[in-house]
């Protein structure tokens, strides 16, 4: 059922058309990815949808009686309320329900008219029904599943929600719209400030969700496992695509090369037809020019197409200057804390050319403060850190921190490289879309993915042959992370990057290092490697508790009596499907000569009616044999499942 449509949806900003055609439909259970670059109009979509905001022209109309919720960038809470009791009060319906239930149930008690207390039953099933829909019974779990999902531990929950950090508000205000359970979900870069495991929590209850959701996001690898569809925002117009994120990618390639074909051959046509109606009119003849004039009316009435535009792309590679040696890094036993706090200890890491890890673990954990560490901003309390021959080290700040804010775009960068001339570090700055007069923009006037951009060229002229990123994808837009991701796939240099964005690690990296409170685990291959080996590691646990107690020779009989009794069920499984497929055939061999048996023709000679007879009764008596075998197996195989 459609829930939700969208047409023709326009909206400006003074003379910034944002969106002037935004045309979609979104049906009931449909998870929708709204993708596009930064400044597009996706959050003034969701704004239009929620009812903030004013649109121009089109229209959209909602379900009558749909119940939308809408995640904002930036979330509030009710003033004296604990971190708990902002979710509570989600409930507050369903508690007093459960009041009103208990005063019923007291007021039954005493009733004696007996027609009295059936009016009373009656009414105190309808409202047990609305507790029951309501979660009644199962509110107080799904507030301890939600919060412990989103990251908060039970020592935080007694906490003023108002003291939250930003990105802690975030997830709490998340929780809080997921468990009203709107027909409608409207999330706004829900994924920002989640750490792995919350972002997991999150993709499995989007994909249980019951209702409908679109959601605007960078994280590319959570719009694979949640998206059911997608709508692309290009230049204020909207396509829509069925499928995840990696299909609306291939689709997107699919439909412009086909535009893009059917244009320039469009054109192709165009210049011949004028090459012709030059041609006939230089004859100058009054028969030429008729046929000139016919083609040319005919030209003139065909539809053009216009050429297929693409947002403007950055474009970029990383080079060195020169090689390292083969030992890049090696940290001993960092330790670190922050006014009594310890973020990390007994922290080791070892970096070989060639190196590309992924440096991962929980929000909070000190990986940003560990890069600080390795460059020398921040110094370890214990430990040490030493690198390579030949080490040229460059460094990403995600906070873009290094940038002056009251220089403008072209001396930020100029001034770090004042060996080159201007019209150099213009063209540096072209392949990250700084062209014409944006160079002499302020750098406090930028958006957080333009300061992204600017830290970018910076890297690239800087050469450097060790890079340590921290969160490099944050602010970008989708088609400047495939860049990114193109770029470091060539760079022949080692990486050190700190990342949440698993489909970029899974595009650059070789290693996962897993940083906990007391020191890394290194894992090899990109993220869904790892994801594979823990897997692996969790069956390997559920051996070990399963054949605690046993001695080594026991638990071994045990598996090779376990691994036995699968060969033997695989062997039994085949066993039914043959003796089924068996049946099957006899089946259809005694349909089809029953309609032998059926015509009056088999019986014209004698001879022929006996032996057509005798072969009925065989091929009954074969079906007889197969359900036979057929019951046989199946009772054979439930003795082994039991």
């Amino acid at each position: 059922m459609i829930i939700l449509t969208v047409q023709n949806l326009q909206k400006a900003f003074g003379t910034d058309e944002v969106l002037k055609d935004v045309t979609l439909t979104l049906q009931n259970g449909q998870r929708m990815g709204l993708v596009g670059v930064n400044g597009c109009g996706k959050t003034t979509l969701l704004r239009i949808l929620s009812g903030q905001l004013h649109y121009d022209g089109g229209s959209f109309s909602l379900s009558k009686g749909l119940r939308l919720g809408y995640l904002e960038q930036q979330c509030t809470v009710k003033e004296g309320n604990t971190v708990l009791q902002e979710l509570e009060d989600v409930f507050l319906p369903v508690q007093e329900m459960e009041k009103k239930l208990r005063r019923m149930e007291e007021d039954m008690a005493l009733v004696q008219d007996q027609k009295t207390l059936e009016k009373l039953g009656a009414d105190y099933e309808r409202l047990q029904a609305r507790f029951e829909e309501g979660d009644g019974y199962s509110w107080p779990s799904l507030i301890q599943g939600a919060l412990l999902g989103m990251g908060f531990p039970r020592e935080q929950w007694n906490q003023d929600a108002s003291t939250l950090s930003g990105g802690e508000l975030t997830r709490l205000c998340l929780a809080r719209l997921l468990l009203q359970k709107p027909d409608l979900l409207l999330l706004d870069e829900p994924t920002n400030h989640l750490d792995l495991n919350a972002l997991s929590w999150l993709e499995k209850y989007l994909t249980g969700y019951k209702g409908a959701v679109i959601v605007v996001s960078h994280d590319r690898y959570f719009l694979d496992r949640v998206c059911t569809n997608m709508t692309e925002i290009l230049l204020g117009v909207s396509e829509q695509y069925e499928g995840n994120y990696s299909r609306y990618m291939e689709l997107r390639t699919e439909r412009f090369e086909a535009r893009m074909k059917a244009y320039e051959l469009q054109q192709a046509e165009i210049e011949r037809q004028e090459k012709v109606i030059a041609k006939l009119r230089s004859f100058n003849r009054e028969k030429s020019i008729r046929r000139a004039e016919s083609r040319q009316k005919v030209l003139d009435k065909i539809e053009r197409l216009d050429r297929p535009m693409e947002e403007k792309q950055v474009h970029f590679s990383f080079g060195v200057n020169r090689k390292t040696g083969e030992d890049v890094l090696a940290v001993k036993d960092f330790e670190k804390s922050y006014d009594g706090r310890k973020l990390f200890d007994h922290v080791d890491l070892k970096m070989y050319a060639g190196d590309r890890i992924a440096l991962i673990g929980r929000n909070g954990i000190g990986k940003s403060t560990f890069l600080k560490c390795l460059i020398g901003e921040e110094t370890p309390d214990w430990g040490a850190a030493r690198w390579g021959a030949n080490v040229d080290l460059g460094y990403y700040d995600q906070q873009q921190k290094t940038l002056h804010g009251d220089k403008t775009v072209l001396r930020e960068v100029w001034d770090d490289f004042v060996r080159l001339d201007q019209t150099q570090v213009r063209s540096a700055l072209g392949l990250f879309l700084f062209t014409g007069e944006d160079v002499f923009s302020p750098v406090s006037t930028l958006s957080g993915g333009e300061k992204g951009r600017v830290a970018l060229t910076k890297l690239m002229l800087r050469r450097d042959n060790v890079l340590l990123l921290d969160e490099p994808t944050n602010h970008l837009d989708m088609d400047s992370r495939e860049v990114l991701e193109d770029a470091l796939e060539d760079f022949p240099g080692t990486i050190l990057a700190v990342s949440h964005d698993r489909y970029f690690i899974n595009r650059f990296a070789n290693k996962v290092a897993v940083m906990g409170e007391h020191g890394i685990e290194m894992f090899q291959g990109n993220y869904d490697d790892y994801m594979m080996m823990l897997e692996k590691r969790r069956a390997g646990q559920e051996d070990e508790e399963e054949f605690r107690g046993m001695t080594r020779t026991e638990a071994g009989k045990e598996k090779r009596r376990q691994r036995m009794a699968k060969e033997q069920l695989k062997v039994l499984k085949n066993a039914v499907k043959e003796a089924e497929n068996r049946v099957l055939l006899c089946e259809e061999a005694v349909a089809e000569h029953e309609s032998v048996m059926a015509d009056p023709a088999t019986y014209a000679d004698p001879a022929g009616a006996e032996a057509a007879s005798r072969k009925y009764q065989e091929l009954k008596n074969a079906l007889a044999a197969a359900y036979t075998a057929w019951e046989e197996a199946e009772e054979a195989l439930a003795e082994a499942e039991d």
